[in-house]
């Protein structure tokens, strides 16, 4: 049987996930807390990062862009890149600002204050940092305004890893309640969309010891 290592507040682990239930591919999961090092994980992947897919016959894929691209390449389903090449690079384009930019002005700064330092008993979260990574929020909530009022999806009119990568950083943050979906309709309407997908459902559904999601989380109407 085919497992996935992740991580509940790595993006790129829910991301991967997503696609694994868009494509119809079952795995198994197993989680992994890359900050222990764990010597057998290691092994597995050096880089000691988080998604990680042990693929049948003995394949294992390391990495969020090449599992992404590994998914596309050998299951069926939706082709998550899109088959056209103009199509293909905006996709691209807005995985990286989700992955990339999102991820280092807001994703990163929630989870460090709200859960690293939990788990990692790194003292309190700073108020500082949470109040700029809502500062920073903004700006990305009018992006995905202004592409979902030009556009069916984020990159086109199929639902892709650009999509699937925005709703994955969203998701996390929006966990603590942290997105200020009531001052951007648009981008709530997008994700309410996205929400009422199966494959996210499923991630929707995570219980984490410890930490209580915000009340509107689960819910599909907000």
């Amino acid at each position: 049987m085919r497992k996935l290592f992740h991580y509940w507040f790595c993006p790129l682990s829910r991301k991967i996930r997503i696609a694994l239930f868009e494509k119809d591919v079952e795995f198994d999961l197993e989680l992994e807390l890359p900050w222990k090092r764990r010597h057998e994980f290691l092994m597995i992947n050096p880089a000691g990062t988080v998604p990680v897919l042990q693929d049948v016959d003995d394949v294992t894929v390391s990495g969020v862009t090449a599992i992404s691209e590994y998914l596309d390449e050998v299951y069926g389903g939706p082709h998550l890149t899109g088959t056209d090449p103009v199509v293909a690079s905006e996709v691209r384009r807005l995985v990286d600002w989700f992955d990339l930019k999102f991820n280092r002005e807001v994703t990163e700064l929630i989870i460090n204050e709200k859960v690293m330092k939990r788990f990692l008993k790194r003292g309190t979260a700073e108020a500082k940092a949470i109040r700029y990574a809502g500062q920073n929020i903004k700006p990305h909530l009018q992006y995905i305004e202004y592409l979902t009022d030009r556009r069916n999806w984020l990159a086109g009119k199929d639902f892709s890893y650009a999509d699937i990568s925005a709703a994955a950083h969203l998701s996390c943050i929006d966990y603590f309640g942290d997105v200020p979906w009531e001052n951007f309709q648009a981008a709530r309407d997008w994700y309410a969309r996205v929400k009422s997908r199966p494959s996210m459902q499923l991630i929707l559904k995570d219980n984490i010891s410890g930490l209580i999601p915000a009340p509107h989380y689960r819910d599909l109407d907000f």
